[in-house]
């Protein structure tokens, strides 16, 4: 008798899990049930979020964090999830990023896989938390996601990590836009690539100056930027995680070493604090929220008939009905 899908995924067969992933993003439902197989052997994954904006070198540095992990002294097997633009007349994933990770080809312990976002940041955050299961279970140490660099769309992307990456530029004029959309709210560890171009001085100056803005020292626990109060029985850990700066080259490797270090540190800063086990809940509770509103809807939904809801909708485009008198009027 064969292996199961789930079997063959928990071996490491990399036909099986490439074949997989694909239902996965297709969200079929056979793969929900695999999904729930494979859960209980997952929560041991790295889970490092990398973003930033366009043009900030980021799939070349992910390459570079690639290579200094398999060539440690204890080498880690890393998976890659690389979230693409959509193309506006396929809607596949725009794969010209991925070139730059031709180094990383033809190892057994380093799998790519390029998600396209499909314009559904929804759908992409939960397709992305389940690729992110899926290579945890299959016994990756890391997971790497790399992210389109839209604003928003990151800020939300990276809830999944425990460490978040955000990647910076010198010339993009774009630190105001950062710490507008939120982005530098999310850092973990700020890394400002590219930092052989001129003014990256200026760019590493006007950086600390916003992270003292966006990581102020308070007395509520801040998850990748949302406050939450810390009940009175769990307090809050005195041994706060302070995001360093860290300049890269990713084109040579400069810098890289110390930035793989730096999220090590991370790492051990969060199991310490206990920080890990909280990141993990608020993860666990934001997919749990996502999956029961999107089958509720869909369940609610299913029951109203399409003239009602048409009708609704009429109104609402004639504006003799508003959107909260529309709810009210299918709950009722």
């Amino acid at each position: 008798m064969g292996k199961s899908i789930a079997e063959s995924i928990l071996s490491g067969e990399r036909l099986a899990l490439a074949h997989f992933l694909t239902e996965v993003e297709n969200n079929s439902p056979q793969s929900r049930l695999i999904l729930d197989e494979l859960f209980h052997q997952t929560g041991k994954a790295h889970i490092i979020g990398i973003t930033g904006s366009p043009g900030t070198g980021k799939s070349t540095l992910v390459n570079q964090m690639t290579l200094r992990y398999r060539a440690a002294a204890e080498p880690k097997r890393v998976a890659i999830v690389a979230v693409d633009p959509s193309s506006p007349f396929t809607g596949g994933a725009v794969l010209g990023d991925r070139v730059r990770m031709r180094d990383l080809a033809g190892d057994p312990d380093v799998f790519i896989r390029s998600m396209a976002s499909r314009g559904s940041l929804g759908g992409l955050a939960r397709a992305t938390a389940a690729l992110v299961q899926v290579f945890d279970a299959a016994g990756f140490d890391l997971v790497l996601i790399e992210t389109v660099g839209a604003g928003q769309t990151e800020v939300d992307i990276a809830r999944l990590a425990h460490t978040t990456l955000v990647v910076e530029a010198p010339g993009l004029g774009d630190e105001v836009q950062a710490i507008k959309a939120g982005i530098l709210e999310i850092a973990d560890i700020l890394v400002l690539n590219k930092a052989d171009l001129p003014g990256a001085k200026n760019t590493e100056r006007a950086l600390k100056s916003m992270l003292g803005l966006a990581h102020p020292v308070e007395k509520i626990f801040r998850h990748h930027g949302e406050g939450m109060l810390i009940p009175e029985n769990e307090p809050a850990s005195t041994d706060q995680w302070v995001p360093p700066i860290l300049c890269t080259i990713s084109t040579d490797g400069t810098g890289v070493g110390e930035l793989v270090t730096a999220i090590g540190q991370h790492a051990e800063h969060l199991r310490q604090s206990g920080e890990w086990d909280r990141r993990e809940k608020f993860r666990l509770e934001a997919e749990l929220e996502a999956l029961l509103t999107e089958t509720i809807v869909t369940q609610f939904r299913a029951r109203i008939p399409d003239q009602l809801y048409n009708e609704l909708v009429d109104r609402l485009v004639q504006r003799t009905l508003s959107p909260w008198e529309a709810v009210k009027a299918l709950l009722e």
